[in-house]
């Protein structure tokens, strides 16, 4: 009789201490192979980079647009982590006119005093557009729909997230002297501290990954002066990274180690969001640097049912007085949403941290203070009303 050993597995519980930085330098200092990447027309910092009108000729054939598409999924999963495509909206009046929208909404927002939140940057220190993507949308639908209809940003998406993929974006404009960000990992775990991140078995820490692409479209011409993004090919092979990012050996290795591309108006960049990597600085004196960020999301990030969570914590509150905490905790994580997103991110800022307080975590905190039912309810009106678009 012959058994079979199972191969060994992560356990299920991890932290920063299971990461192991010798591994890690293992795994970053790989370099791509040129015959991995037959597609791009050249490879510059182990990036392959894509030419946008070659990416336009796959997207005319199914059969070339797959290959395409299957050669980024590999560098996505196993590769460098991260392409660019060359003039990947060729056509710059459209760009403009998307950046002009993105100047108005700025000043608007600015003398309006929005916003005040950033993810991985000083608040205030650049300017920033949560949900582009609506905003651009509803001042010139002409405009976004030349913009989105680019084949390389909608063959990108596809490649790492398949159909239905949800399009959100925020913009980002770095100005003179603007500081670079901290060296992250993005959405979702990346938005998490590290106790909480914790309280993710880790096969939701292999997953992650896998249901967001970052991406970026250049709006001017970005030397490395302006501060294009850092990237650390390679980092998102690394299972503990999301724990371990910000451990001092993971920081200074990124900041020695990093590359930086520049870029062209229209050219994007897509990514793994498990890939270290932090905006610039712009050192420049005079040039305000403008990028659109992309997060991609998976459709298989929704629930199946409608639920109306708002009318049930209301129902709900009332009756949990005098329970025991762990019934609390247990009927508020199954009745309310346990997560911040989605939100308005204008009205609900991410200040004193990644996100904002989800509705469950406002109310356990509304049962231990022990706030009566109108107080509860009127904590659950101004959280609607930060949740609209």
């Amino acid at each position: 009789m012959t058994i079979h050993h199972a191969t060994r597995q992560p356990p299920v519980w991890i932290s920063a201490k299971d990461a192991d930085f010798a591994t890690f330098r293992a795994q970053v200092e790989q370099s791509t192979d040129p015959a991995t990447v037959p597609r791009a027309s050249e490879v510059v910092c182990n990036i392959p980079i894509y030419e946008g009108a070659f990416v336009e000729t796959c997207a005319t054939s199914t059969d070339a647009g797959r290959d395409l598409m299957a050669e980024w999924a590999r560098v996505f999963a196993h590769g460098a982590g991260i392409i660019v495509i060359r003039q990947a909206v060729p056509d710059h009046a459209v760009i403009d006119r998307a950046s002009d929208v993105f100047d108005a909404v700025i000043a608007h927002e600015k003398a309006a005093a929005m916003g005040g939140g950033d993810h991985f940057a000083k608040p205030g220190a650049n300017d920033r557009i949560w949900n582009s993507l609506e905003k651009h949308c509803l001042t010139d639908p002409e405009n976004f729909a030349r913009y989105y209809g680019a084949s390389a940003l909608a063959m990108a998406a596809l490649a790492w997230i398949g159909p239905d993929y949800q399009m959100t974006a925020q913009v980002n404009r770095v100005n003179p002297g603007g500081a670079a960000q901290t060296a992250h990992r993005d959405y979702h775990l990346g938005f998490m501290t590290p106790s909480r991140m914790e309280d993710y078995p880790s096969h939701i820490h292999h997953v992650s990954p896998m249901l967001t692409l970052q991406g970026a479209l250049a709006h001017c011409d970005m030397p490395l002066e302006t501060g294009p993004t850092l990237f650390l090919p390679f980092s998102q092979l690394f299972f503990e990274g999301y724990l371990a990012y910000t451990e001092a050996p993971y920081q200074d290795y990124f900041a020695q180690h990093h590359v930086q591309l520049p870029l062209k108006k229209g050219d994007a960049v897509f990514f793994n969001p498990a890939v270290m990597h932090g905006a610039g600085r712009n050192v420049t004196e005079d040039r305000f640097r403008l990028v659109n960020l992309f997060q991609i999301s998976s459709a298989f990030g929704r629930a199946m049912e409608s639920v109306n969570r708002d009318a049930m914590v209301r129902a709900l509150y009332p009756a949990l007085s005098g329970m025991a905490p762990d019934i609390r905790r247990n009927a508020v994580a199954a009745a309310a949403e346990g997560y911040a997103f989605p939100t308005n991110l204008d009205r609900n800022p991410p200040i004193g941290g990644l996100a904002p307080k989800s509705q469950a975590a406002l109310m356990l905190h509304a049962l231990e203070e022990d706030l009566d039912t109108a107080r509860f309810a009127a904590m659950m009106d101004d959280l609607v009303w930060k949740n609209k678009s």
